[in-house]
């Protein structure tokens, strides 16, 4: 699977900018091809699909914080370690939506997820994950805390 063949999208974070009511954001990503392949990376060995739990989610910048850069989102199975998925994006945009989760849990104390994570393969529903936590790396690595989505009393 190419990150070519991958595209992501967010929903639900103006209403920060506006200080509307709160809604919770959204991530889509969708796989235009390989399928099979997707849906394998995403599968444990107990032959289920991987829970909210055992994946993570993060953004490893290619370029400095705060200039117009690009970054590269993965999902990685919590157990092993292994990429699932990985893709380019605008930093700016997940950046937007990371600032919309942590203000969404803030306004709302929602104890069950901060955002959701959708999968598809070719516009069809795979999986949506409920998640809290999305890690911000910088271009050399280092975890970004102050962007990251850390939700309180986590140890990293």
């Amino acid at each position: 699977m190419r990150r070519e063949h991958l595209t992501l999208s967010v929903d639900d974070v103006d209403w920060v900018d506006t200080d509307g009511e709160p809604r919770r954001p959204s991530v889509t990503i969708d796989c235009s091809e390989d399928g099979p392949d997707l849906r394998d990376r995403l599968t444990g060995p107990d032959g289920e699909l991987l829970a909210a739990d055992e994946t993570d989610v993060a953004l490893r910048l290619q370029g400095p914080v705060d200039a117009d850069t690009d970054g590269v989102v993965s999902v990685t199975d919590r157990l092993t370690g292994d990429f699932v998925l990985e893709l380019n994006v605008d930093a700016d945009d997940v950046l937007t939506f990371i600032t919309a989760a942590r203000h969404y849990g803030e306004r709302t104390s929602e104890e069950d997820g901060r955002y959701e994570v959708t999968i598809r393969i070719d516009g069809d529903h795979l999986i949506t994950y409920e998640k809290q936590t999305f890690l911000v790396y910088d271009d050399e690595g280092s975890l970004l805390r102050q962007r990251s989505l850390i939700p309180g009393g986590v140890e990293l």
